[in-house]
């Protein structure tokens, strides 16, 4: 086994070269939001789709756009709006008069990179239309069904839900995301470099410094990185105190109306490799777990009326279940 893992060391250490380039491009334009960064590239190598909230002006469009450059793939931007339609995300079939017959006229989703801005600016009907390529990476316009090249990553923002004009996205599609993470302010410093580099008129050049192949043979790597199976039962383990807390011992099952999905389990997993691979590790610990289970966690865990009147948050409850839950 020690000389799999070594095996494996060495592939991390060859294939994760090209992260330190890309992190370097995408910091000439973000100032700060080190945990933002992270956590893209969380999603981007873990294949999955990562959901972020924070008020306006964070720099979340920026960062995803950020990245997009960085990567020599096909990005998309929609901005979600009120009147948006299913078939502006996916396409339709349109009617040609020249040769009579319909035709298949493909949306911005067939793309590398898609970012829904203000996911919940949309009603549901047109975050729905998403729930197909999000998890069977397809997409069906009228009988024909279509793969999605690779990789297929939707990153989407939101502004909290208490923002006027704003809609909550159906559980069936909040399920889907990998990721929920929510950023704050910068830090003083950090508003004070964010100004004098915002501020002058200069033109940041972003050079395309990885390929779509190099990300998925990123991603065969980090499908093999080693994961004890008591490291795999602490996960079973804190997905499973969602749904039952009394099972371990956690005074909170009044609060939770429903835990977390399996998803969460799958997902808790391969963020935890990303996470390793992140920093040059070829297996990962509990604390690799610790520190990505709250962004996988924390919308996944629906809250009883008792929890909210109590002004309890997921987050609340899920680091009771961090801080009480056996760490292997």
């Amino acid at each position: 086994m020690n000389q799999d893992i070594k095996a494996i060391q060495a592939e991390v250490e060859e294939k994760s070269k090209f992260l330190e380039n890309l992190t370097n491009e995408m910091k000439k334009i973000i100032v700060g939001q080190d945990y933002l960064l992270d956590r893209l590239l969380v999603g981007l190598l873990a294949d999955g789709h990562i959901l972020i909230e924070g008020v306006p002006g964070l720099a979340k469009t920026l960062s995803i756009k950020t990245l997009s450059d960085s990567i020599q793939a096909d990005f998309q931007r929609i901005q979600f709006t009120p009147d948006l339609l299913p078939a502006d995300l996916i396409g339709t079939m349109v009617f040609s008069p020249q040769e009579s017959r319909f035709y298949p006229k493909k949306g911005p989703i067939f793309s590398n990179l898609i970012l829904a801005d203000e996911i919940n600016r949309a009603p549901a009907k047109v975050q729905s239309a998403l729930l197909e390529a999000m998890q069977e990476r397809q997409v069906t316009i009228g009988e024909t069904t279509y793969p999605l090249d690779k990789p297929f990553m939707v990153l989407a923002t939101q502004n909290p839900i208490e923002q006027e004009g704003t809609y909550p996205l159906p559980e069936a599609q909040v399920d889907r995301f990998m990721l929920k993470i929510k950023i704050t302010y910068p830090r003083r410093e950090e508003e004070l470099e964010i100004m004098n580099r915002m501020t002058v008129g200069a033109k940041f050049n972003i050079n395309k410094v990885t390929s779509p192949q190099e990300i998925v043979n990123a991603r065969n790597v980090i499908n093999q990185i080693y994961v004890d199976d008591k490291v795999k039962e602490y996960i079973v383990n804190l997905v499973m105190a969602t749904r039952d807390p009394a099972a371990f011992g956690l005074e909170l099952s009044q609060y939770i109306a429903y835990g977390a999905s399996p998803r969460a389990t799958i997902y808790l997993n391969l963020a935890s490799k990303a996470h390793a691979f992140l920093r040059g590790r070829g297996y990962i610990t509990p604390e690799d777990v610790k520190q990505i289970g709250m962004d996988v966690l924390r919308h996944r865990v629906i809250l009883t009326y008792e929890a909210e009147a109590e002004e309890l948050t997921p987050e609340n409850l899920i680091q009771q279940i961090f801080d009480e839950v056996e760490v292997p």
